[in-house]
């Protein structure tokens, strides 16, 4: 007899043998605990109580930073998001390009390579290998007189890095001039040099750059203080070099310029402005007149003047980049030298017609909107754009005989 027909029976035997005053009635005087009670020796544990996982309705998971990103559609521009997986894809090129530049000959042993995740750009626990052989023709992996394995550049990368090194010099009085640039703009005219360095790929600054501002005294400062840290300081200020991107632009197209940014405030209709007084108005809060080179830690923080400020010194900043772009770490890494706050993002997303921030939310980066095509493409390149293009190019070929000059795609 299954489990339902016992439960029944004794259910029907009990309703009608027991007497009156032993019956339970469902009377609304009646106490839940009484009836709670007379039920409480049939066990309904056997009944399925929970709906079935296949009907469940499934929660959507929480987006994580590292994947979400910081535009939403229909604002995206692929061009621009392209460009920062381009980043992605060459991260290992670049930064095993940096560190194996500054080995003695150029090599290191594959066993020590494999425990430089960090330093070489490929994803921990993966075998560093992996990512050699995506760019053959730029590293090679060789056997060594003591017997063991170790990597190096091929003959072909060894003279691409003359040809970079070129670039460089050539390019060494314009980096001089960023480098003024950043000090004239920054609150004390004084940078520390490990900023300068850190961000060095992003200027196109040499390797070497803390040894060749030893020839621009006239210029440069160095100071160590007491804690060890060496700080770059200004020493003559150029009127000539405190004239940033946007002015120089607006002199041009000043039309332009005015709609490229915005700082609406609110002015209550009892004004009683006509159309021209208004626009006048609102003219005084988009055209930014507060000069990057100017002292901005003298301004009051939240004034639609410190805000115009922040705002042009960022652009200022960007344009004084290689490729117009900088990512989130580069920024913050001179926020105390810049004046600012912790609320860029905000600020900056609200000035859409200029600024284009792409990536996640855990590294976004942010684009000046009018230095690329609408392809996507970088209007003026610097020399070492067009440099590291080529270098992209090559680590993207395959050998097509080993004991030939001779690259495919």
């Amino acid at each position: 007899m299954t489990v339902w027909r016992l439960f029944w029976t004794k259910s029907t035997a009990i309703s009608s043998n027991s007497k009156p005053s032993q019956h339970f009635s469902l009377n609304p005087n009646s106490t839940f605990s009484q009836f709670t009670a007379h039920f409480r020796q049939f066990s309904t544990s056997f009944l399925v109580t929970k709906i079935p996982k296949k009907f469940r309705k499934k929660r959507k998971k929480k987006e994580s930073p590292r994947t979400k990103l910081v535009q939403t559609q229909p604002n995206i521009n692929p061009h621009f998001e392209n460009i920062l997986f381009r980043d992605t894809h060459f991260r290992f090129l670049t930064k095993t390009k940096e560190f194996l530049s500054k080995q003695p000959h150029h090599v290191l042993p594959l066993d020590d390579a494999g425990k430089l995740h960090q330093q070489l750009g490929f994803p921990r626990g993966r075998k560093v290998v992996r990512s050699l052989q995506r760019h053959p023709s730029i590293f090679e992996i060789y056997r060594h007189d003591d017997g063991k394995m170790w990597i190096g550049f091929t003959d072909l990368m060894e003279q691409l890095l003359d040809e970079e090194g070129k670039v460089m010099n050539e390019m060494e009085s314009d980096r001089v001039s960023v480098v003024r640039k950043l000090l004239m703009m920054s609150k004390d005219k004084r940078i520390a040099l490990s900023k300068i360095y850190h961000n060095r790929l992003l200027f196109g600054i040499p390797e070497d750059f803390r040894d060749r501002i030893r020839k621009y005294e006239d210029y440069f400062k160095v100071v160590v203080e007491e804690d060890g840290k060496r700080v770059i300081e200004l020493v003559n200020w150029d009127p000539t070099l405190a004239v940033s991107a946007l002015e120089k632009e607006y002199m041009v197209d000043e039309d332009k310029v005015k709609k490229a940014f915005k700082f609406p405030i609110k002015h209550g209709k009892a004004l009683d402005l006509d159309e021209g007084d208004e626009r006048k108005l609102n003219l005084l809060y988009t055209l930014p007149l507060v000069s990057p080179y100017s002292d901005g830690s003298k301004l009051d923080l939240w004034t639609v003047e410190a805000e115009k400020f922040r705002v042009g010194l960022i652009h200022e900043f960007l344009s004084l980049t290689l490729e117009k772009r900088a990512y989130i770490h580069n920024i913050v890494e001179f926020k105390e030298e810049f004046c600012l706050t912790k609320h860029t993002y905000q600020m900056l997303l609200k000035q859409p017609r200029t600024f284009y921030l792409a990536g996640t939310e855990m590294n976004w980066s942010v684009f000046l909107k009018d230095a690329y095509g609408e392809d996507g493409v970088l209007l003026n390149k610097d020399p070492q754009v067009l440099f590291n293009e080529k270098l992209h190019r090559y680590a993207d070929m395959k050998v097509v005989k080993p004991s030939s000059d001779a690259y495919e795609t």
